[in-house]
Order: C-alpha cells, then structure tokens, then sequence
C-alpha cells in the first residue's frame, strides 16, 4: 500500500511514533533483553475501520500472555501502507522486530528477514504459497480476494433481475444504473489511500491477463512479454472506458478509503469492486439496503477471481532473540480468537488447518467465502495485480507506482496504451 509523499515523510515517522505511544530503536536493539529473560520486541502494524486500535490492544494482549518475558511495544502504521513506513524506518536503523501484512518483497532478498521453517509452518494450509528462493518469509494465514459488492436496491430500480454473468452484460446494466440516474461504480483512493482505487484494474487484469498467462509477471521479468503488449493494454482499457462512459465517477477519486466505503454505504453507487475485508463491514456496520455480491465477470464468463495468500507475520533476521520473536509471532497468528476476532473484524478467509470460521458471521461475508471457494473448485483464482508476493511478483515500490497510474487512467489524463508504456518505464527503473 501506500506511502505518504517525502516531503512529510520526517513529520510522519515522528507523528506515528508519538501516536504510537513507544519509541523504536534499531533492528538489534529495539528488541532489547531487559531484567532476566524478559525481552522487549517492536511490532509495526496498522489501523483501518475495520482493524481499530481497540483490536490490535486485545490481540497483542492475548499473544503475549501465552510467551511470557516479551512486552511488545506497538508501532502504527501512518496510513495503511505498512510496507512502505517499514522501509521507513529501515532506513533510520529502526527496521521492527515483527510485522504483520508486510510485502516481503525487497526485505527478503536483502536478508532483513528471518525465514520460517517447514516444522513452524505445518499448521498451515498452503505452507509454500509464497517463497522467496525457496524461502518462506510471511506466515500464509489467510487468503483474501476482490469482488464486486452490489446495492440491490440500485439493482432493481433499474430493472436489473441478477448480477452480470459476462462483461458485457457489465455494461449494460452500467448503462441502465445511469439511465436511473444511479452512479454505477464507487470507485476512490485519494491522498494517502491511493492504492484503493486499484480494484477495477485488479480484477480486469484478473480477467484479461492472469486467467491466460498466469505465470505473466514471471514471464515480465524475463522480458517474454510487456505491459504495452495487447493483453494488458485491453484490460487497463476497459477501466478507462468505464470512467470516459461516466460509469466510474471520476470525482470520486479525491475520496479516500474510509470515505469511499462510506459512499457505498450511503447509497452513492451501486457497484463497490473491493477487497473481501468488506464484507465484514457490510455485515455489522449495516447500509439501509440489501448487499449483493458478485465476481468481476469476464468476457465468456468463466471464472476468474484475484486472491492473494499470506498477510500474516514477517520476523527482522535482526531480532535480538529471533526463535522467541518468532514464537509471540506464531502465538498471535495462531490464536483461536485472534482468528475469530479476525475473521469478524476484516473478513479474512483463514488458511490454517481445522480452522471454521464463527457460525455467527453474517450473509455477505458468506457470500463472499462461497464465491471464493466456488472458483478454488474450478481453479478460477489467479494472482491478484499489485498485490501478489513471492517469486514472480512486481518489483518492490512498483505497487505504488501502479495506483498512481490508475489515478491518471481513470481521471482521463492517460490513454491505457500510456499507461501501458509508463508501467513499462517503471518496471525498468525498479530492476536496473
């Protein structure tokens, strides 16, 4: 995700740690031996609506009472973009000692980051979802994906029966939402939250590229294909196409995360394509109307939904006692109920063995699991752009430079064959 502009990039590693509430030190000394055993480890996460402060507390403590001797001092994240504040504070000396959600991309290959063995990693479903030659740096705890969350009241003011099947029909409903006067699509990322207006172009990517040629970032490194190439050109097309109809408002896009989900929830849009931590939303913070979901369609209508599988736990190599880092880290991530708290909280689809979610999660989000476990049966997952991590992945910082394309692609300052042409420039400069 995203990080905040150099110009207050001082101001905001300051004010995080203030709000915070601790002061890091340097990797190797933030998590210093005090009296005896006791051992004291940063850990950097992040607030959103759904995972507020009063979460991480109840989590962190819960941890911690199964590893005596480690008292963690909490990190905040100034915006959601945990990744980038990491490099942040690396590069003052004062890399965490434990993170959660972290991109390992960059960090891995660095050494920075300690990796987890096949013995910690048995409890998992799928303990190789992403390696970093051969190595796994990030607990692969939960698998999160990209749907389209729909007002059926919108839906059926303009005599639309049943969510699109095909691309096509994508539009034509498109088309009668604004015949009604109905904004189609609710689509925002501004100021900090860039990356959030990603979604339409994860999903045609999904579509239109990864359904293909799965392996197609891998196939990027080693210069088989570009992103001015025809395929990908097509899918970032159809985004710009949807904003020069007037189905994507391009207004919008100064909202930031928190507000664009507000938006959908007041009724501002009918169609909400957005990661799968909203259903969780949808379900407890209630908008006056029914939620619907559906997969981005395609163009045949076979399935094709992105999804990303990790998210969980990264450790610094740097670590003053890393196997007892390692030991709250697991603790945390393997919580019954920090798992709930979870799944209740973010919508998070959990990827350990023997794991169900609470009986008492409501009917978006289990609309939301049996989308996703409906295109796990017929193979319809793919990678999910911007977001995908191991082997084969974009080069670190490009995520950001991709949203800030989208925000050009869709506000009509940039053709998709530009946009195309300027992912390609970028690529290059990440790997020279």
């Amino acid at each position: 995700m995203k990080r905040n502009p150099i110009l207050t990039r001082t101001v905001a590693l300051a004010g995080a740690l203030l709000l915070a509430g601790c002061t890091a030190g340097s990797s190797g000394t933030s998590a210093s031996k005090g009296n005896g055993d006791k051992v004291t480890l940063t850990f950097l996460t992040f607030e959103t609506p759904n995972l507020d402060a009063k979460y991480w507390d109840a989590a962190i403590a819960r941890a911690s009472a199964k590893v005596p001797g480690v008292t963690i001092k909490k990190l905040v994240s100034p915006s959601a973009d945990r990744t980038g504040y990491a490099k942040q504070l690396d590069s003052t000396g004062q890399f965490p000692d434990v993170m959660i959600g972290l991109n390992p991309a960059g960090f891995a290959e660095a050494g920075k980051l300690a990796p987890w063995t096949d013995k910690e990693l048995a409890t998992y479903e799928n303990p190789r979802a992403n390696t970093y030659g051969g190595k796994v740096y990030q607990l692969p705890y939960a698998a999160q994906t990209t749907l389209v969350y729909y007002n059926k009241r919108d839906f059926a003011a303009a005599g639309i029966d049943t969510p699109p099947r095909t691309y096509r029909e994508l539009l034509d409903d498109s088309a009668k939402l604004k015949k009604k006067g109905i904004n189609p699509f609710v689509v925002g990322g501004g100021g900090k939250d860039s990356w959030a207006d990603m979604f339409p172009l994860i999903c045609t990517v999904a579509t239109d590229v990864y359904r293909k040629t799965p392996d197609w970032l891998s196939q990027r490194a080693k210069g088989k294909v570009k992103f001015t190439d025809p395929a990908f050109v097509a899918a970032a097309q159809k985004v710009a196409g949807l904003a020069d109809k007037g189905y994507i408002d391009r207004a919008g896009l100064s909202r930031s995360y928190a507000d664009t989900e507000q938006a959908f929830r007041d009724g501002k849009g009918a169609m909400y394509p957005m990661g799968s931590w909203f259903s969780a939303s949808a379900d407890t913070k209630k908008p006056d109307f029914d939620t619907g979901v559906f997969a981005w369609p395609t163009d045949q209508g076979a399935p094709a939904l992105p999804g990303v599988l990790g998210g969980g736990m990264t450790v610094s190599s740097k670590a003053s006692d890393v196997p007892l880092a390692k030991k709250w880290a697991k603790a945390f991530m393997e919580d019954q109920k920090n798992l709930d708290a979870a799944v209740k909280a973010d919508g998070l689809i959990i990827d350990i063995k023997g794991y169900s979610p609470p009986s008492t999660m409501g009917p978006v989000y289990k609309k939301t699991m049996a989308a996703y476990r409906q295109a796990q049966k017929g193979d319809g997952i793919v990678n999910s752009f911007s977001q995908e991590t191991g082997d084969g992945s974009l080069p670190p910082g490009l995520a950001d430079k991709a949203a800030a394309g989208v925000q050009k692609l869709i506000g009509g300052r940039m053709t998709a064959r530009q946009f195309g042409a300027y992912m390609d420039e970028q690529w290059d400069k990440a790997t020279r």
